[in-house]
């Protein structure tokens, strides 16, 4: 199961209209959530629909390849190289040739009584019974080419028959094949409906859950054509285990209030490559966290070279769901300021430090620290990403920029609630 696209309108918005959020963010700070009406209890589950789906799409994929092959069984029949065809051309040479073998006979036969009939009247006995006996040595071997040739005859038949049942049978598995594809993928189209009208039913909002802490971190400059990695910790301050957790993050870069521009993001958990942060699925931990834990994402973003220096802001807002379909988000959304500098002169060292992030709720901070996981462009994070059993960490300080913390802030505010209207929770049962 993977985080889906929930906030990813609002994150969009935000990140596409700044300067709209933070006009709109005081209306949006009393918004509350709508609670949806939930799926029955005997209702089958999201988790349940998707297996469903998942096997009838197998199943459809089996029929249509039983298809190509009683095609291609059907089309092989039609070939001379066919066993079945090269058995029925042998089977009428055999005939062809017992055919001329028993007119070769019956000629033997003809002639040899004609020479009976034309012994002289003179002739001895001896003559008589010698020319007697080739007539009859004669009508032996035509009655024996007789038996051969009709046997050869009725093989031509039996190996013609083989090849005519051979293609009907072939003709009628092709037929049930296409019918049963047929059946397959309405299969499909019923699931897929299931799923769907499932999917419609589900709440509207991720209500806020109380227990799902989160922080942001990360270094408080990233020089242009580089990129710096922030930590995005999630915790269950709860009891009870989430089945998954993530979140979705944006991050730009600004120089005034109406120039501003999408920053790359790259993301990482424990063991795992860079990947794209997908706007459908933003980022996710693929397995269970217990009560008490926390997991860390890394979040790698991008400067292109060509950035404008000035301020930048990174954002997070962190979800957990369960197979049951029961989903929550972290009470904030989190945010992190930096500056966006030139890059640093060859031998002036590496002067980009680390700061905090920061929450709606929460106080400010940080200290600069030497180098802030701010790495080349494409490199890795050389940063350990680690589950502990420690509480969420602390929001620290921002940097001294104040455009970007408003923005960002303005932006968190729609997130932490405007959001909860938007968001529409989709497959939000464990998949595969």
């Amino acid at each position: 199961m993977k985080i889906r696209r929930i906030a990813a309108t609002a994150v969009a918005a935000a990140v596409t209209a700044p300067a709209l959020f933070l006009s709109a963010a005081p209306a949006f700070a009393d918004t509350k959530p709508a609670t949806g009406a939930s799926q029955t209890a005997d209702a089958p589950s999201i988790h349940d629909l998707e297996l469903a789906l998942a096997a009838a799409e197998a199943a459809y994929e089996t029929a249509k390849k039983n298809v190509a092959k009683a095609d291609a069984a059907l089309e092989a029949l039609t070939k001379a190289d066919h066993p079945l065809a090269v058995a029925l051309v042998d089977a009428k040479k055999a005939s062809d040739e017992a055919a001329a073998a028993k007119t070769t006979a019956d000629a033997a036969v003809t002639k040899a009584e004609q020479d009976l009939a034309a012994l002289p009247e003179d002739a001895t006995d001896e003559q008589k019974a010698a020319a007697q006996k080739l007539v009859d040595d004669a009508k032996t071997a035509a009655t024996a080419a007789q038996a051969t040739a009709t046997a050869k005859a009725a093989e031509v038949v039996s190996a013609q028959k083989a090849l005519d049942d051979a293609r009907v049978a072939a003709a009628t598995a092709l037929s049930e094949a296409r019918k049963a594809e047929k059946t397959a993928e309405k299969a499909v189209e019923d699931a897929e409906k299931a799923l769907d009208e499932a999917e419609g039913s589900l709440p509207d909002d991720c209500p806020t859950d109380k227990n799902l802490g989160t922080s942001l971190t990360g270094p408080s400059k990233i020089a242009v054509g580089s990129s710096g990695v922030f930590t995005f910790r999630v915790t269950n301050k709860g009891t009870s285990s989430y089945d998954e957790v993530g979140g979705y993050a944006a991050a730009f870069a600004m120089t005034n209030s109406y120039d501003w521009q999408d920053l790359g993001i790259t993301w990482s958990t424990a063991g795992t490559s860079w990947k794209a942060l997908d706007d459908e699925e933003g980022f996710h931990s693929g397995a269970p966290l217990a009560g008490g834990k926390s997991v860390d994402f890394k979040l790698k973003v991008s400067v292109p070279a060509k950035t404008k220096v000035g301020d930048g802001a990174v954002m997070a807002l962190g979800l957990r769901v369960n197979k049951d379909v029961d989903c929550g988000s972290a009470a904030d959304v989190n945010s992190a300021t930096f500056s966006i500098v030139k890059p640093a002169k060859p031998g002036s060292g590496n002067n980009n430090g680390t700061n905090g992030g920061h929450s709606n709720n929460g106080s400010t901070g940080g200290s600069n620290s030497g180098n802030g996981n701010s790495t080349p462009q494409g490199g890795t994070s050389t940063t350990p990403v680690n589950t502990t059993s420690s509480g969420s960490l602390a929001n620290t300080g921002a940097g001294s920029s104040t455009l970007p913390f408003a923005l960002a802030g303005g932006a968190a505010v729609v997130l932490g609630a405007g959001a909860m209207v938007m968001v529409r929770r989709r497959k939000a049962g464990m998949g595969a």
